[in-house]
């Protein structure tokens, strides 16, 4: 007779399996070859209240490999989290429950939207770290009020994309101990068997990281798994517990690369019910006894968050104000008006917008404590480090300041788990040119809407001697053609501000575009840039006889052709135009009162490739840009060489105007 704990796991594979082939698309072998691991996790080691899915001391489950996506909704399905039948049913039809890959915020119980290979783990290292830093500044002796572990299963496509050494290096070196990845070693890819192209010992590569290892031979059985979990939790390292398993396990497929990304076909469906000795003959069918074993596991968890409920009532009485703060930070909530701040705008003389942009962020953590982020190993260059906040290692989890060493693809990944945990507010920064190794991380960061700061120094030639390939030329049109995220490239100390109010106060990645070199401070700058566009300098008739446009380092530029212009009787109008994303959300009225249709004569100058701007100057106007790659020089020197000065602003602007 099959125990009540076999038929769970059965119950995920068939039910996996039924889906994809009701959909007639999907990944069925990898839910099926995890199931049993997925069961020691949901249904003996996890502590979860799926009736209160966001209580913040739960464990944390993320599905690396989030092509098997059907394991994730099985779990939720059978263990209570709101999906049903008919939702399984649904799976990969637009507008379910149940999409292709898991997505945050969609379906209740997700923890971050994975897909892309390798982004779960590493936001796994960030939810890690953030555990151990909450409970290294609120716990007391006998109030572990944060006390979780992070849980991650990953498949061989996870391990061998490169951010998965950047991110388990990372935290091998923070020693962070409760993060546990659970891996489905079915030595099978898409194109057959990995010996094509991974044969490196995984194990040793992870020892070499400073992990625990755990082999488990038969990972096909729940309670070998469950042993290894248990061992994991006593060491004081991360742990990587090596699951050999059988991809498409229990069907005629099993251990075929057919099984990854395509039904099982009907008859092979039957064939596996019946190999697992299936006593549910209809489609979606799962017997009682399934229901009963998962309830109680919900049960057992709705008792351990009672428990937790009863030890913060105690905390709270114990430490208010500490209970204070931490129900602040997890709120979400700026606890500052930084809108109506005086002080937080005041700036004076000359500066770089990434000198700007530390200021800010040292007035920011003052008031926002629970701050947390850093750099990719160039934080004196990006000006990201807190003052007085000490650093995160594996000896002090109270440090604020990360050192996330030259890994800026696990660093922006790992910065969305931090966010994803909840409690804490994560940066990160590197200089703009490599932004490209962020680039599907930032993705994931707009996808999931997740208000992440990415400071960006060194935005352009005015890189300078460093030369074409520190110089970033396309990446601002790259990064403003991916929806859901903000690029904000200011012109002054400011507007640094502005985007820095952008990044605390809204729902979306901001990406803080700034400069290497000095810029001047102008009069009327200010709060109006968090409209994306403003007039900077207008002109002295009700309408312009040019518009000079520009963000950040050329809005001096065309300051200064401006009152070359005026020189010559042309009268013209000034509009700095940090964010396009922000710009374009205003209202018809307030466009038009910037840049009024009536005016043709347009010139946008920015030291950038010039595609996107032409939406602003139409037919008629020009761009001044760099749509080629730069130089190795002095930055005035590039400056002059490509024509970004006041006069040649000034010239074109002659032409438009005819």
């Amino acid at each position: 007779m099959i125990s009540n704990d076999k038929l769970v796991v059965n119950a995920i594979r068939i039910l996996s399996a039924e889906a994809v082939q009701k959909a007639n698309s999907g990944h069925p072998g990898m839910p099926m070859g995890s199931a049993a691991m997925a069961y020691a996790l949901w249904g003996k080691q996890m502590t979860y209240d799926p009736k209160h899915p966001k209580w913040c001391n739960r464990d944390r489950f993320v599905l690396s490999s989030g092509h098997g996506s059907m394991l994730m909704y099985s779990l939720l399905h059978l263990f209570g989290f709101g999906l049903t039948i008919d939702d399984l049913k649904s799976f990969r039809q637009f507008g379910s429950l149940t999409p292709g890959h898991p997505e945050y915020g969609h379906t209740v119980g997700v923890e971050t939207t994975t897909g892309p290979l390798g982004q779960g783990i590493s936001n796994s290292v960030g939810m890690a770290l953030a555990e151990s830093y909450l409970a290294a500044h609120f716990n007391r002796e006998g109030f572990n009020i944060v006390d979780h572990y992070t849980y991650a299963i990953c498949g061989d496509g996870c391990l061998m994309e490169g951010i998965s050494h950047e991110a388990a290096s990372l935290a091998g070196t923070l020693k962070l101990n409760k993060l546990i990845w659970l891996y489905d070693d079915n030595e099978i890819s898409i194109e057959g068997n990995t010996d094509i192209a991974f044969r490196e010992d995984v194990p040793a590569r992870f020892r070499a990281y400073g992990w625990n290892v755990i082999d488990v031979a038969n990972g096909n059985c729940w309670r070998k798994v469950n042993d290894a979990v248990e061992l994991a939790k006593d060491s004081d390292k991360p742990t990587l517990i090596v699951c050999h398993t059988t991809i498409g396990y229990g069907s005629p497929k099993a251990g075929m690369a057919s099984s990854h990304g395509e039904p099982l076909g009907a008859d092979n469906v039957e064939a596996t019910k019946k190999a697992l000795e299936w006593p549910c003959e209809e489609p979606f069918g799962v017997p009682a006894e399934v229901y009963e074993t998962t309830a109680a596991v919900a049960e057992k968890g709705a008792a351990a968050r009672a428990a937790w409920c009863e030890l913060y009532d105690a905390y709270k009485k114990a430490y208010p104000e500490l209970a204070a703060e931490y129900e602040a930070w997890f709120s979400g909530e700026l606890p500052v008006d930084l809108l109506n701040d005086e002080s937080y705008w005041k700036f004076e003389g000359s500066t770089a917008t990434r000198a700007s942009s530390g200021e800010v962020l040292n007035r920011l953590c003052k008031v926002i404590p629970n701050m947390i982020g850093g750099s990719a190993d160039l934080a004196p260059s990006n000006k990201s480090n807190m003052k007085g906040r000490g650093d995160f290692s594996a000896e002090d989890r109270t440090g604020a300041n990360l050192h996330f060493g030259v890994r800026e693809h696990a660093m922006a990944a790992i910065c969305n788990g931090i966010y994803l945990h909840g409690g804490l507010r994560p940066y990160c920064a590197t200089f703009f040119v490599f932004s490209d190794y962020m680039k599907n991380a930032m993705r994931l960061s707009a996808l999931m809407g997740l208000p992440i700061p990415y400071i960006l120094t060194h935005d352009s030639i005015g890189v300078g001697e460093d030369g074409p390939t520190h110089q970033p030329v396309e990446h601002l049109a790259g990064l403003r053609a991916m929806p859901g995220m903000i690029v904000f490239r200011p012109a002054d100390s400011k507007e640094t501000a502005a985007g820095w109010y952008c990044a605390m106060a809204g729902k979306r990645p901001v990406s803080l575009v700034l400069t290497r070199q000095n810029l001047p401070l102008y009069e009327n700058s200010g709060k109006a840039a968090l409209k994306g566009g403003y007039i900077l300098s207008d002109s002295e008739k009700p309408i312009p006889d040019v518009i000079l446009m520009a963000s950040g380092s050329e809005v001096e530029q065309c300051m200064g052709a401006k009152d070359l212009l005026k020189e010559k009787g042309v009268d013209a109008r000034v509009v700095s135009m940090p964010s396009f994303e922000l710009f374009d959300e205003q209202p018809e009225e307030y466009k038009e009162s910037v840049l009024p249709k009536a005016v043709r004569a347009r010139v946008a100058v920015e030291a950038a490739a010039t595609f996107g701007w032409h939406k602003y100057v139409g037919l008629d106007g020009q761009v001044i840009g760099l749509d080629q790659y730069g130089a190795s020089a002095p930055a005035k020197l590039l400056f002059k060489h490509y024509d970004f000065t006041a006069e040649h602003v000034a010239e074109v602007a002659e032409k438009v105007i005819g």
